[in-house]
């Protein structure tokens, strides 16, 4: 189903940060109030907080970058090629899947998205202060679901590039700079704000389907116990348990029987998903003039075939840019008893070399990622611009994901059923039982989330990346990651900006 729009933009609702150190756009809303007259109603601050909410839906392609979430984690691990029209097409891509990236070839637009999510977070927990008219229950919700998208920001930027700027006022006097805090000093800001926010209980466990798209109590469990398992922090793994079993005993959420219906327009926001993005291509204001209006994704034309024959629900000459091929080791690698393996690999090797195949680009091997794949239905409603405008919803926390951190976390602890967990994601794929072990949970976790963006950071915190990420057989990955590899460069543009204040990762270098 299609749930309302958690975004709205204009040019009243909050300004934009376009870097940590970079000074704030002006504000000016409509009736020329100050804004300290205008946010004081809950009609106006709801405004504000719709549009904290904004910038969740920005990174596939703004600020005069792509990237799209699952292609910036995905590239970084093995199931995929980066692809695209040459070697240098995306060459910030390229350069980063090799382990090679550099201070001009980095995730440089998606530190400016989170950065404005940050700072619009931060205008509604001021405009609050000021409301005059807000029911409490309405007060808390507003700054429950503000502080819950602070941390989703902060957290992205944590992964990526780990010793990062860190306020939670914005930065209102000259030189708008703020301190760089260690990776470590970020994740405990960020963890104990989690706690009080889930302590609070304020936020629903699920919210009705015409509020789905925000933050509720399952999710800030998910970005927990993903935080806390990524950081090892042994301390808190028995918190994180409790948080993926209040989720399971809610009765909130469940697997969907159906694997392939997940990736459908009627799977979106089906029992299974915790957290997804909203996309809709009818109505769109977004276009390649306006990127960050509201409207579509651009993720299916990214990883689709160029110059499409016509077939498999995709009209001829569907424009594919021919990023994110599968590796043909990752269709291999699941059992053929596997349902998920055909809901997730697109497999048009029938065409190669017949006179219907399409235009091959860099890398291609006629496999694609069918999770995201285009469909001529997803973007037909769309005014204008449609290979900018499909309507797929891009999912973040699903059910599924639960069941594997909760046995994982069982495992760890040494407490509850971890086999339990486990087994019912592998009965939904069609696969028999096996033993909990944290092996055998890694390995799952890949099959269930090959193209979502999980598997880079599973290999990371399970110590298993330096086996793993290693040159391959073709010549296309020469180099092998390392554990200063860990976090990529900040842009330089960047450390310019913030006037001596903000240190590279020079590790990355070494």
């Amino acid at each position: 189903m299609k749930a309302n729009k958690i975004f709205i933009m204009g040019a009243f609702a909050a300004a934009t940060l376009c870097g940590c150190s970079d000074s704030f756009l002006d504000v000016q809303n409509p009736t020329g109030e100050p804004l300290e007259e205008y946010y004081t109603t809950d009609a106006h601050i709801q405004e504000a907080l719709n549009a904290a909410y904004d910038p969740l839906h920005w990174p596939d392609w703004g600020l005069d970058q792509y990237n799209a979430l699952n292609i910036d984690a995905e590239i970084l691990a093995d199931d995929f090629w980066v692809g695209g029209e040459t070697p240098n097409d995306m060459l910030n891509w390229q350069k980063l899947f090799n382990y090679a990236g550099d201070e001009n070839n980095t995730l440089n637009s998606l530190w400016t998205v989170d950065y404005s999510g940050v700072k619009r977070c931060n205008d509604v927990l001021k405009y609050l202060e000021w409301g005059k008219d807000l029911t409490e229950e309405n007060k808390k919700s507003y700054e429950m679901q503000a502080r819950c998208l602070r941390v989703y920001y902060y957290n992205m930027l944590w992964h990526y590039f780990g010793n990062i700027p860190f306020y939670l006022q914005n930065l209102e006097t000259p030189p708008y700079t703020a301190p760089q805090y260690t990776a470590d000093e970020v994740y405990n800001e960020l963890i104990v704000e989690l706690e009080a926010i889930i302590e609070s209980n304020v936020l629903p466990m699920r919210w009705e389907d015409s509020q789905s798209g925000r933050t509720s109590q399952a999710m800030a469990w998910m970005m927990y116990a993903e935080m806390v398992m990524y950081q090892n922090d042994e301390s808190r793994y028995s918190k994180a348990l409790q948080g993926m079993q209040a989720i399971i005993s809610s009765g909130k959420y469940a697997l969907n029987p159906d694997f392939a219906n997940l990736w459908t327009e009627a799977g979106e926001w089906c029992s299974e998903s915790i957290f997804e993005i909203n996309y809709e291509d009818g109505n769109n204001e977004r276009g390649w003039a306006s990127p960050l209006a509201v409207g579509g994704t651009v993720l299916p034309t990214l990883i689709a075939p160029n110059t499409w024959p016509g077939g498999d629900g995709w009209d001829k000459g569907g424009d594919g840019w021919g990023f994110l091929p599968v590796r043909v080791e990752t269709y291999d690698m699941f059992d053929d008893a596997d349902v998920r393996r055909d809901a997730t690999c697109w497999d048009v090797r029938y065409l190669e070399g017949s006179e219907n195949d399409y235009k091959k680009r860099y890398l291609d091997t006629h496999i694609w990622l069918a999770k995201y794949r285009p469909f001529t239905e997803n973007n037909k409603d769309a005014g204008f611009d449609n290979n900018l405008n499909y309507n797929n919803n891009y999912r973040y926390y699903r059910y599924a994901e639960t069941l594997l951190n909760a046995a994982e976390l069982c495992v760890l602890t040494g407490s509850g059923n971890a086999a339990t967990y486990l087994n019912e994601v592998r009965s939904r794929a069609g696969l028999g039982n096996i033993d909990a072990t944290i092996d055998n949970i890694i390995e799952e976790r890949h099959l269930e989330f090959v193209g979502e963006g999980k598997r880079y950071w599973d290999l990371v915190r399970s110590g298993k990346a330096a086996t793993v990420l290693v040159p391959d057989a073709y010549g296309v990955r020469t180099n092998s990651w390392t554990v200063n590899k860990k976090y990529i460069p900040i842009a330089q543009a960047e450390i310019d900006a913030a006037l001596g204040t903000l240190v590279q990762n020079e590790a990355y270098f070494n």
